[in-house]
């Protein structure tokens, strides 16, 4: 395989992190903002509980001090390729390169602990509608 076609794959993997990292913080925010507007699909049960099961799994891997998989897969694919990986999680490392600061993995983790609280209430405050099919 060749260098182009590993940063590629993890350029891909990437953006899939990106993008799960997007539903869970947008996710919150369109839940609330839905709820003031009246937004039939905020709703939605089957959102809901894949929304709340997202930050679930990233607080939880936090907790455990496990690093998120998709990070090590973009890692293990930039090292094939030849090219620069990071230590620290994914949002540690993109926070400290968009913001240049740098934070410790227990803020993190509290922050994932908290963002998760804040979904789950969100899930008790604006309950979602759970449609239930009846056999005729």
């Amino acid at each position: 395989m060749t260098r182009q076609f590993y940063l590629a794959l993890a350029d891909l993997v990437l953006a899939a992190h990106f993008v799960f990292v997007a539903f869970v913080v947008v996710g919150l925010l369109l839940i609330w903002l839905g709820w003031f507007r009246r937004w039939n699909f905020v709703r939605n049960a089957c959102f809901r509980i894949t929304h709340l099961a997202a930050i679930g799994v990233v607080a939880a891997e936090s907790v455990l001090g496990f690093i998120c998989p998709l990070t090590t897969w973009e890692n293990q694919l930039r090292g094939l390729a030849g090219g620069e990986q990071y230590d620290e999680s994914f949002v540690q490392h993109w926070l400290h390169r968009a913001m240049f600061f740098d934070l410790g993995e227990r803020v993190f983790t509290i922050s994932y602990v908290l963002f998760f609280l804040a979904v789950a209430l969100s899930l008790w405050l604006v309950p979602p509608v759970w449609r239930f099919r009846t056999r005729r």
